[in-house]
């Protein structure tokens, strides 16, 4: 009896449901292979993997794929099959020997994606490298994803079987033989021919150094950039729509290959070519000539260039300062918050100095770029664009720094006040007028130490009300000498009477020790005969505090 019509077993999954997880893996390793792991494009890839593994978890635990040269069987079914051996999953694993591979529940939460990088790593292995596929998985030590393998070497080959008809021969006896067939030693001195290799043709040292230049001016050719030239060249002299259109999406789809690698300058010269080509190609459509004009421009959005910096910042091997600069000197103005954005990120100095010195490029050549910065939602956009705008002590900065000195945080505020004394302009000088009454006492402080020192009377009303009031009984030592002296400096012999009788100790008003001091420094920066007869006489003031301060003021303002 025979079981030829007992059903076949039934399988737990239909075929074409592990085929379309395999499909899947495929794109997935070809997006490693292009995009970084922040890449959106890269983590939809993965995203759909581990949608297909869960799927498959609700009906099994594990599958088993047994590993051919071209192809994987489940359950002897062919789920994956490729000829092209170097673009093929299945070989990478048959050529270092794995024959069967098993994933299981819960693969897709980390060790799917560590096992893509493996494959990917061992895709770009030399021949002649150390590892090879089954050491990367060793040293991976996967939980959920298992495999077998076999001895390349001890695969095919056949037992060696001990020959009966063979007579055994002695070490001594085989010693013997071979003294016996060795040539005669030869004398001291005498050369023979046979030790040296001849060839029947010699070159001439200058031959061979030709060659040997040669040689090395193939290896040294940047063969990426050739690849890009002749594809520019193409796209300038042929004049069929279709052959463009090809090309420029071969150049597209070439620059996150080109980002991923590192290879910024040749990004930097696809986006300098295209500008050239759109001023000398012939009979270019509009639809071409809007990609080609996009092209800078997607560079230097935010999420593109966003994670251009963050690659550059956690990168460990960080391309050369020249490769940078020509890439960032082609961003679009658009690019300037973003980049100020980052100053503050970026970890590396090196990556840090060049995206702070091309956002200085972009603000002086793009001033409503600017404006657009400070008027960002981001505080850490606000804060850098402040703080470049004071050190390239732009001129139009001001009119963008009003908002942010009136509802921006202290550390805005503060860098808002040192900007704009940076910058100076009459413009800036109306801001700092307003700062003098601002609630951030460090920000008052500055605004009125440099109007003072300016002999700015446009803000001498509200200092002047701030010594003759009450705003100050409450303020420290620091501020209140910063007031006073600016008041005596802005006010002049006008305000002798008024800072005498603060000095002064009167019956009906007497003001505390700090403010008859800040009057005393006051009256030192009023250069008049008057003013010093009034410190001379308070030189002897019982109270040490006002006493110091008097003492000072007399030797600031000699006779």
């Amino acid at each position: 009896m025979t079981n030829a019509d007992a059903p076949e077993t039934e399988l737990a999954l239909p075929p074409t449901q592990v085929e379309e997880l395999l499909t899947l893996v495929t794109k997935a390793l070809r997006a490693t292979q292009l995009y970084l792991p922040n890449n959106p494009v890269y983590q939809r890839a993965v995203d759909n993997v581990r949608s297909a593994l869960r799927k498959i978890w609700e009906a099994t635990d594990d599958l088993l794929f047994e590993v051919a040269e071209t192809e994987l069987r489940w359950e002897d079914h062919v789920v994956y099959a490729n000829d092209q051996k170097n673009e093929s999953i299945a070989w990478t694993l048959f050529k270092d020997g794995i024959r069967s591979l098993t994933l299981k529940r819960g693969v897709e939460d980390t060790e799917m994606v560590r096992f893509l990088q493996v494959l990917h790593q061992a895709r770009l292995l030399q021949a002649d490298a150390a590892d090879d596929l089954l050491t990367l998985l060793w040293q991976e030590d996967f939980q959920t994803l298992a495999y077998t393998f076999r001895e390349l070497i001890a695969e095919n080959a056949a037992p060696i079987e001990r020959d009966e008809d063979v007579e055994e021969v002695s070490p001594s006896d085989v010693r013997q033989a071979v003294q016996e067939e060795a040539p005669p030693a030869r004398p001291e001195g005498v050369v023979s021919i046979d030790d040296f290799d001849t060839t029947l043709y010699f070159l001439e040292d200058a031959e061979v150094s030709y060659l040997q230049a040669e040689v090395e001016r193939e290896y040294s050719q940047d063969l990426r950039r050739n690849v890009l030239s002749m594809l520019f060249d193409l796209l300038e002299l042929q004049t069929y729509s279709t052959v463009r259109a090809e090309l420029i999406s071969i150049v597209e789809n070439f620059i996150p290959y080109l980002l991923s690698a590192g290879d910024f300058r040749s990004v930097a010269f696809i986006l300098r070519e295209t500008r050239v080509i759109l001023q000398r190609a012939r009979e270019l459509l509009p639809e071409h000539r809007t990609a080609l004009e996009g092209i800078p421009g997607r560079l230097s959005q935010p999420e593109a260039l966003a994670q251009l910096l963050q690659s550059l910042d956690e990168a460990m091997v960080h391309p050369t300062e020249e490769d940078l600069g020509e890439l960032f000197a082609e961003l679009r103005p658009e690019a300037l918050a973003t980049l100020a954005a980052w100053v503050g990120r970026l970890s590396n100095e090196r990556v840090r100095d060049l995206v702070q010195r091309s956002a200085e490029k972009l603000a002086l050549a793009n001033a409503a770029e600017v404006l657009k910065a400070l008027a960002s939602s981001d505080d850490a956009t606000q804060l850098e664009m402040v703080r470049l705008a004071g050190r390239l002590k732009l001129p139009g900065a001001p009119e963008g720094m009003g908002p942010l000195l009136e509802s921006g945080s202290r550390e805005v505020k503060l860098a808002v006040t040192e900007s704009l004394i940076a910058i100076g302009t009459p413009s800036a000088l109306r801001l700092l007028e307003k700062a003098v009454e601002d609630p951030e006492r460090d920000v008052r402080i500055a605004a009125v130490k440099f109007l003072g020192q300016r002999g700015h009377r446009g803000a001498f009303r509200r200092i002047e009300a701030a010594v003759t009031g009450n705003k100050l009984r409450t303020a420290d030592l620091t501020e209140k000498m910063t007031f006073f002296e600016a008041y005596g400096t802005l006010v002049g012999g006008a305000g002798v009477g008024t800072l005498s009788r603060m000095l002064a100790k009167g019956l009906l008003r007497r003001e505390d020790p700090e403010t008859r001091a800040c009057a005393a420094m006051a009256l030192g920066r009023i250069k008049t005969a008057e003013a010093r007869e009034i410190l001379e006489r308070m030189a002897q003031d019982k109270d040490p505090l006002v006493r110091n301060a008097v003492n000072r003021a007399l030797r600031e303002n000699p006779a």
